[in-house]
């Protein structure tokens, strides 16, 4: 696989709609909902919930802000320091990677900005996310496949 100029400004353009879309709802949120509010769209199955996450994933680490904002910083200059590498990989790796960096930097907005992750997917049986920890599932998801076909594809041989 080559390194196209058209696959790598499609991949740049695949993480900055995340962060616009991730960053519209989110104000969306903020300017319609106050704080705990939770508006039913399936009754007992998926509300929009208005939470401000304080940490990653279920609360881990609440407050440690920095922590987060520092992590966020390490992933992006990574991926800026193995861009080349990241050319030669599968779409699989290329498109999470995209992702991935797309819901990273919407998260890391807030952490910025508003001190806290904005938070408001309510399945009730998870706890409330938001776009981007739908990027970053989607993009480590696909990361994983494509290592996961890499090392079965090295097996085979």
């Amino acid at each position: 696989m080559s390194s196209e100029p058209g696959l790598s400004i499609l991949l740049f353009i695949v993480s900055i709609v995340v962060v616009i879309i991730d960053q519209l709802v989110k104000l969306l949120i903020l300017s319609s909902m106050t704080l705990g509010l939770s508006i039913p769209v399936c009754p007992g199955v998926f509300h929009i919930t208005y939470i401000q996450n304080p940490g990653a994933a279920f609360g881990i680490l609440a407050e440690q802000r920095w922590i987060f904002i520092v992590a966020s910083v390490i992933l992006l200059v990574v991926a800026v320091c193995f861009y080349q590498r990241l050319q030669k990989e599968s779409p699989a790796i290329k498109y999470g990677t995209a992702l991935l960096l797309g819901g990273a930097m919407g998260n890391l907005i807030d952490r910025i900005w508003r001190g806290q992750v904005i938070d408001f997917l309510d399945f009730r049986v998870w706890p409330v996310f938001n776009i981007a920890d739908i990027a970053i599932v989607i993009g480590v998801g696909g990361i994983m496949y494509a290592l996961l076909q890499q090392d079965g594809k090295e097996a085979d041989r």
